[in-house]
């Protein structure tokens, strides 16, 4: 069966039999990916450009590396470098990539609902690499992969995210993606770093890592956002890793194998202990790897979809 969506703008909008369509074909890739010959002409004479008007080093070169892996034409447009400076607007910046006969968009974007914005004004076909403190889909679906490789299923098991859920992209994508699987989902906090009516999502809120972490199976670390925060929500960073920070002490204490998880940027001593980062229980780079095989899935049945 094919994805029930022409673009992937949201875990919101994707059905069950859609994940599990793009773990599956994720499984094919990561076979390919860990082969001597990487590449596959999957998706040769396709154009893809990558527009990014915020910072990015994980996602931006994951999906590189995936088009490249799937013998796509790519293209590169970072807002810094471009005309966007002078003044053009997002629709005459893609309709510009466009007329270079681009098949399909990679787009990062500070306001929420960007990239659904731009799949009702351009042909090409929209894959949301983050839009804002909205969704960040790939992420969720590369997370839930993690998972479901580490543990056999993502089905009954007891994820945690913990840390700046307000003001991450990656909470509510988590959170949908999660849920659709049939995971339970707590949130762990301070009541600054929470969101309004958070709890209408169906998911328990705790303000106590320690209580966290003795529920959970999984803990997915989130790394405070300063650059998104108007105002200081916390009193300082030394604080909130005193509270609310993943180290080795807390880990012994609880006396339980957790599988660790962050999406990263790691900062280090603030969210979590370098030891704990760096242990045989954290899959952080693991979630690097499945990365590019799930972004290969998407782009991949996305095109395939749309041929």
């Amino acid at each position: 069966m094919p994805l029930s969506v022409r673009h992937l703008l949201g875990i919101k909008s994707l059905l069950r039999s859609d994940i599990e369509l793009i773990f599956k074909t994720a499984d094919e890739f990561k076979k390919v990916i860990n082969r001597p010959i990487k590449k596959v002409p999957s998706l040769r004479d396709i154009t893809i450009a990558n527009v990014f008007f915020e910072n990015s080093t994980r996602t931006k070169l994951s999906f590189e590396l995936a088009e490249k892996r799937l013998s796509a034409d790519v293209i590169n447009f970072a807002a810094s470098n471009s005309s966007v400076k002078k003044g053009e607007t997002l629709l005459d910046t893609v309709h510009n990539i466009l007329a270079m006969k681009v098949d399909m968009i990679v787009m990062r974007h500070s306001s929420p609902g960007a990239s659904h914005f731009l799949s009702l004004h351009t042909p090409a076909i929209i894959v949301n690499a983050g839009d804002g403190t909205h969704e960040h889909p790939t992420q969720a679906l590369l997370d839930c992969y993690s998972i479901r490789e580490k543990l056999g299923s993502v089905e009954g098991k007891k994820v945690a995210i913990i840390g700046d859920i307000s003001h991450s992209r990656v909470a509510l994508s988590n959170i949908f993606a999660l849920q659709k699987l049939g995971a339970e989902v707590m949130l762990c906090a301070p009541p600054t770093l929470l969101p309004p009516f958070i709890e209408q999502l169906n998911v328990k809120i705790s303000h106590s890592i320690e209580e966290t972490l003795r529920w959970c199976d999984v803990a997915n670390m989130l790394r405070i956002q300063l650059e998104r925060q108007k105002t200081a929500n916390i009193p300082s960073l030394r604080e909130y890793a005193l509270y609310f920070g993943l180290n080795s002490r807390l880990l012994e204490r609880i006396g339980k194998e957790i599988i660790v998880m962050h999406p990263g940027p790691i900062n280090r001593g603030v969210e979590i202990e370098s030891a704990v980062a760096d242990s045989p229980q954290a899959i952080i780079l693991d979630q690097v790897e499945n990365g590019v095989a799930i972004r290969m899935a998407v782009l991949y049945l996305l095109a395939a979809q749309n041929a």
